[in-house]
């Protein structure tokens, strides 16, 4: 097994720890992230119908295209906004934050903070 499959495995277990107790409810739904080397993606999803509420990453072109490299801090914070943004335009106030098995560091402590900055709490 290669090391990159090892901390993909390692990535997935944490994953799974984490669902069992993390779950989005219509009042709270849940707020996950997943990032890549060259992206960072954000959903807000309601468990109980399964059904994505709203959505933002470095992908999308409003927020992809003013930045230079979207792999970075900045770009993780502007996604962080942009979702925080379209919750609000959707009366989400509330959610419960997913790492997706990601340690909280760096992008997706950026995207989180942003996200609290921009009026969303969790």
């Amino acid at each position: 097994m290669s090391v990159a499959n090892e901390r993909r495995q390692a990535r997935l277990k944490r994953q799974v720890r984490v669902r069992r107790k993390v779950l989005g409810t219509a009042d709270r739904p849940r707020l996950t992230v997943f990032r890549s080397a060259r992206h960072i993606y954000a959903q807000i999803i309601e468990d109980t119908t399964g059904k994505t509420l709203a959505a933002a990453s470095t992908a999308c072109k409003e927020i992809g295209e003013g930045q230079t490299y979207t792999g970075n801090l900045e770009a993780a914070k502007a996604v962080g906004s942009a979702i925080a943004k379209k919750a609000q335009e959707k009366n989400i106030k509330q959610v419960v934050f997913d790492r997706n098995g990601f340690l909280y560091h760096g992008r997706v402590k950026a995207l989180a903070e942003a996200a609290r900055e921009a009026g969303l709490s969790f």
